[in-house]
């Protein structure tokens, strides 16, 4: 599958360079969410799992020609928000609401490899929320469905799908769950987040650090004023 993509990507490609658009055109490339596909022995993901293999997905960029670039692989942390800012840098366009993405020319043109602290992901459901768990859906409605047996087990109200939230550094991540244990890794020394350290003393200085990170980007993105005066009013 994935050599079907790069392959159909590559006609993509040719079709712009045989319509000489190719140096004019802005080319993103990036994805939704990685499965587990057999790492830790595991098939499908939940609503609120953010291991690196899920949340740390390829994101490619090929500006226009007249766009200052220094090709490589950048180690930035960068969150998707940052794909239409980018656009917008572009573009010269002024957005008509509140956003938190950041234009990532500044790191397509070698200038910094810094572009954020801290990256975030959010998922999963309160308990009591049932119009969440796609009962109504026709793979729900279907046992000899691939999704049947993923889709069963979403519909229980256990904790698995419920409401959590990550915090990554560079070096560590923190995951807060509101139905289950805390999460806390050392990503320089536990690449494959297996070891949970949430109860580790040595790290306590390090967890209250991320928690206080969680609680500005909440702060910061809860809640944002309309541009536009309400017309009715």
């Amino acid at each position: 599958m994935c050599a079907r993509v790069d392959a159909q990507f590559g006609l993509l490609m040719e079709a712009l360079r045989g319509a000489g658009m190719y140096d004019d055109t802005a080319v993103f490339f990036f994805s939704d969410h990685g499965d587990l596909t057999g790492d830790y022995g595991l098939v499908e993901k939940t609503q609120n799992t953010f291991e690196d293999c899920l949340s740390r997905v390829p994101f490619l960029v090929k500006p226009p020609s007249w766009v200052p670039v220094q090709p490589r692989v950048s180690e930035a942390l960068v969150e998707l928000i940052d794909f239409p800012a980018t656009v917008e840098a572009l573009t010269s366009i002024e957005p008509a609401h509140t956003h938190f993405g950041r234009s990532l020319l500044p790191v397509l043109a070698g200038e910094t490899d810094t572009h954020r602290d801290a990256v975030f992901c959010e998922g999963g459901r309160l308990h009591g929320e049932t119009h969440c768990m796609e009962k109504e859906s026709t793979a729900y409605q279907n046992p000899s469905g691939l999704y049947w047996p993923r889709l069963t087990l979403q519909s229980q109200e256990g904790p698995e799908h419920t409401k959590a939230v990550m915090c990554r550094t560079s070096e560590f991540k923190y995951v807060r769950r509101l139905y289950e244990s805390d999460e806390l890794y050392d990503l320089c020394a536990d690449p494959g987040e297996q070891h949970n350290r949430i109860d580790d003393p040595s790290l306590a200085g390090v967890l209250a650090e991320l928690k206080e990170r969680l609680l500005t980007f909440y702060l910061e993105t809860a809640d944002v004023v309309p541009h536009d005066t309400d017309r009715r009013s």
